[in-house]
């Protein structure tokens, strides 16, 4: 029998941690659509996952680490397909797009996400973690808007500019799973044009 080599043997380790994270959250995941983020403990995620609390804390800092965890794998940031080149209103069309390809994976954790709003809003710590979060999120977005060709020339300041798309995203997204006969692809695509639209005029 050939003996593994010392690669293959240290694989499974990493392997074994990644596995444990997405058990974790897919535990947390169902819990919350059940319960709610407010009446979802620790000790139930470890159980639901066949795991202990230790499993969680190897992973997560505490609670609420968990819960933004849960936010990022679930309801990841909108990430469109831009060539190298692209202008701001190629840009726009590409988000439109990839915010539409979202909205499956979207609606099957859009009862997760609203109960994690109704928490933040309720706990002051977490909705501090929440805006460092996104905060973040936004420094990325402004510095990605610069790398367009036409960059320089957005319709409005970057900063203000990241916070409006992603408003437009959200509020599309949920308006779409709420209301989907009033929202059909073409609402998506005319409020990016609009931005698109607004560049154009300052030229």
């Amino acid at each position: 029998m050939k003996k593994p080599s010392s690669d293959s043997r240290r694989k499974p380790k990493g392997d074994k941690r990644d596995r444990t994270r997405a058990a974790l959250l897919e535990a947390a995941r169902a819990l919350v659509r059940e319960k709610g983020h407010a009446r979802t403990t620790l000790e139930e995620v470890a159980a639901r996952a066949g795991m202990t609390t230790g499993a969680i804390y190897g992973n997560f800092r505490n609670r609420d680490e968990l819960f933004i965890a849960l936010g990022e794998a679930y309801w990841p940031p909108i990430k469109p397909k831009v060539a190298p080149g692209a202008t701001f209103a190629d840009a726009m069309r590409a988000i439109a797009a990839a915010t539409i390809a979202a909205l499956p994976d979207r609606s099957l954790v859009a009862v997760g996400r609203l109960t994690g709003i109704a928490y933040a809003l309720e706990h002051p710590e977490f909705r501090q973690r929440v805006r460092e979060v996104t905060a973040a999120s936004y420094e990325f977005g402004a510095t990605w808007l610069e790398t367009l060709a036409d960059g320089q020339n957005l319709p409005m300041p970057k900063d203000i500019l990241v916070r409006v798309i992603h408003t437009l995203i959200e509020g599309l997204v949920l308006q779409r799973l709420l209301t989907p006969e009033l929202f059909p692809d073409e609402v998506f695509y005319a409020a990016f044009a609009v931005l698109a639209a607004a560049q154009r005029r300052q030229t």
